[in-house]
Order: structure tokens, then sequence, then C-alpha cells
């Protein structure tokens, strides 16, 4: 049977890139805001905080945590990275919106933005077709309306949420990925308990598919921000543009050190929506995977000059093999 080596999980966006360019960043998000909305949001007071050093110090917690990532790839070679995130009107857009879906090409070019708009072609990535393809049947037997994509045009994966990530964790593309989407942004979404079963749902169909595999499942997204692309018209709560929820956060990543993310499947779709977490889906769908096993890494930082919170945690389960339930 295939066995889960490890589980894996950060955000993305801002945590990915250089802080030195989170100020322009930041300022194109808030345009973006204001093409939305007509305004053009004030900055978080709580930036006045953060000066050069203390943005650099809190990155590099951030950025060691991504480090470990990368090196435990490497050194474990997995035969497969099940990768999960949301879409952001990116492959899937208003006429074509799935909760969950899964791309069962055998490669895929990753893009990031250029110049003038365009978006520039980056490393072709190999996907597992096959793994793919009994996920998908597996889960539809399971009763999951999955949708399956066999090809993006010109074989390019825009996603932020799952591109950046491939670049960062493999950047010598060494290994397969599973590309799995599951809907953040787009209300009504996906429920955190339904995205924990998916989880569980794909631990078992691993558990019976008859290979030898060895896979590790990565979690996109989060933690807590609240950015020009949120869905504001669903949105009631006491927070704005640039917030950070920051007690929310702390309490998940503290409930994950002590191995118990089973407890997290009793949130709502709307605790996500009220503190800025809607893309903690991803991580629901590999907390079902691993099972009650505390994080080896956990690091946070919330950075209001990165418009979020910054997480990033790490599972070893060949570690912890016995605890996995």
């Amino acid at each position: 049977m295939a066995k889960i080596i490890a589980g894996l999980a950060s955000s993305h966006a801002f945590a990915l890139i250089d802080a030195a360019d989170w100020d322009a960043r930041r300022e194109r998000n808030r345009l973006g805001y204001k093409k939305r909305y007509g305004v053009t949001p004030p900055a978080h007071p709580k930036m006045a905080e953060e000066n050069r050093e203390i943005r650099m110090l809190k990155h590099r917690n951030v950025k060691n945590g991504l480090d470990f990532l990368r090196d435990a790839v490497k050194q474990s070679a997995p035969d497969a990275i099940i990768l999960i995130g949301d879409d952001q009107n990116e492959n899937f857009v208003e006429t074509n919106l799935p909760q969950i879906a899964i791309y069962l090409g055998d490669s895929v070019v990753t893009t990031e933005p250029g110049k003038e708009g365009q978006r520039e072609r980056g490393p072709t990535y190999r996907c597992h077709a096959r793994l793919a393809k009994e996920l998908l049947h597996g889960l539809v037997e399971r009763d999951f309306d999955v949708a399956s994509c066999a090809s993006f045009p010109r074989d390019e994966l825009i996603s932020h949420a799952h591109g950046p990530i491939m670049r960062t964790v493999d950047p010598e593309a060494k290994v397969p990925f599973v590309l799995l989407f599951v809907n953040a942004i787009h209300v009504p979404a996906i429920g955190p308990a339904r995205c924990y079963r998916l989880g569980q749902a794909i631990r078992d169909i691993l558990g019976r598919n008859g290979s030898e595999d060895r896979v590790a499942i990565y979690a996109s997204g989060g933690l807590s921000h609240f950015t020009s692309g949120y869905p504001w018209p669903h949105y009631n709560g006491p927070y704005s543009y640039g917030c950070i929820s920051e007690d929310f956060d702390r309490k998940v990543m503290a409930t994950l050190s002590r191995g118990e993310g089973e407890k997290l499947s009793q949130l709502t779709s709307n605790d996500l929506l009220e503190n800025g977490d809607i893309e903690f889906r991803s991580w629901m769908v590999l907390l079902g995977a691993v099972g009650n096993v505390p994080t080896k890494v956990n690091v946070y930082e919330p950075i209001y000059s990165a418009i979020g919170g910054m997480g990033v945690a790490y599972w070893d389960l060949e570690e912890n093999r016995t605890q996995i339930r």
C-alpha cells in the first residue's frame, strides 16, 4: 500500500517573496481593492510598528521554516507530493467553479507575473497522473463530487497557491505532483468538517491502492489575512483590510502542535470567514490525512507589512507512524 510519509503546510504569496518586495506587492493589492470597491483602504496602524529590522526577523523565521520543508522533501525523496490549494479566478473562473478539482495531466508549466501584466513561463513539473486518477475514482466512490481537469490552456498552471510552492519546495523539479484544488474564496465553499473527511478519504485510498508509493501532502494557504480578494460582500465581522486575527491563528497553531488537529474539524465556514482564514481549508484536508500527530515544525508570525499571518508546519509521519488514526 502507499504510505503518507509527511505533511507539510505553509502560507504562500508574501511568504514566498523577499521582504524588500512587500511594499510594492502590498500597494498593488491596495489598488486591486480600489478597483473593486472604489476606495483605497488605509494602511493598518500596526504597520508603523514594523521597521525593516522587525520585518526581516519575522520573515527569517518563516523562511527558515520553508527551508526546512524544502530540505525535508529533498532528503525524503517522496514518490509524489499531493499539493492542496485554492484557485482564485486563475485556472478556474466564474464559468466553472468546482468545490473540489483534481488535475489529471502528465505535466504542467508553472508561470509567474512578468512585465506589463504578461505571465512568464517557468519550469515544467511532472504530475503523477496514475495517482491522480486513483484518487479521482476513489473519492467519487466515497461520495465526493470531484471535478477533473485533463489539461490547462498551453499547459500553464497559473494558480498562485500551487506554482510558487512547487518552485519553493522542489526547485529542481524532481518530484511529480498531484494538484488538488479546494474552493476557498467563493461563497458558498466546502466546510471544514467536509475538508477533514476529504483528507481521511485520501489517506484511505492511498492505503488501499496496492503500490509502494511514498507520498507527502502539502497544504498551501492561510493563515489569517484580509486582502483585496477577500469575499467582502459576504463578510460582516469587525475586521477590515490588512487586519490579522492573531488570537485565532495562535489557537490553531497551538492545537496543531499538540497533535489535536481533529478538533479543528469542528470549525464552521463562518468561523473561517470571520477570522480571515478561508484558505485554512487546505490545511483541514491535510489534517484529515495525517491524523492526530503533533507538528515537528510549527512557525507563526503575524506580519502587517505583508497583510497577513504567516504559518509553516511539518508533520513527520514516519517518526509518528503508530499515532496515525
